[in-house]
C-alpha cells in the first residue's frame, strides 16, 4: 500500500539545527514506514542542511525542511532565502569541503536544485525511487 505524505519542519540558522532536521526526518520516516532508507537519508538530510546553514542562510534567517512521499518517491527539499546555486566542485580528494553534494548525488537517485517562485533563494532536493 501506497502513503502519500508531507511534513515539513522550519530551523534557525544555527548549528544545532542540522542535527535536529536528521532526528525529525528519522521520526518522518518511521511514521512512513520507510525505515529501510534511514541511513541515507539522514545523511542527506544533515548534508543539504548544513551547506544550506554554512552557504544559504543569511544572518537573522532560517531554512525549511520539506520532505513528500507518493507513488513510490521519497523527495527531500532544504530551502533557504540565500543567493548563489550549489554545484559540485572538482577538487582534491584532501579538501576539507566539497564532499556534501557528491555523497548526496552518489545516494539519491536524483538531486537538482530549484528556484523559489516568488521568494528569494532556492530549493536544494534529492529523490529515491521505491522508497520503501
Amino acid at each position: 500500500m501506497q502513503h502519500a505524505g508531507l511534513r515539513e519542519r522550519f530551523y534557525r540558522r544555527d548549528r544545532r539545527s542540522a542535527r535536529a532536521a536528521r532526528r525529525f526526518a528519522v521520526g518522518v520516516l518511521e511514521q512512513w514506514g520507510l525505515a529501510g532508507r534511514t541511513e541515507e537519508v539522514a545523511l542527506c538530510v544533515s548534508e543539504l542542511v548544513t551547506n544550506a546553514l554554512l552557504h544559504g542562510v543569511p544572518p537573522g534567517r532560517g531554512l525549511l525542511l520539506r520532505m513528500r512521499y507518493g507513488d513510490g518517491v521519497l523527495r527531500v527539499e532544504v530551502h533557504d532565502s540565500g543567493p548563489g546555486r550549489p554545484r559540485i566542485r572538482e577538487g582534491s580528494g584532501d579538501a576539507e569541503g566539497g564532499r556534501g553534494l557528491p555523497l548526496v548525488a552518489a545516494l539519491g537517485d536524483r538531486w537538482g536544485v530549484d528556484p523559489r517562485p516568488g521568494a528569494p533563494g532556492k530549493a536544494v532536493w534529492c529523490e529515491w525511487d521505491e522508497a520503501g
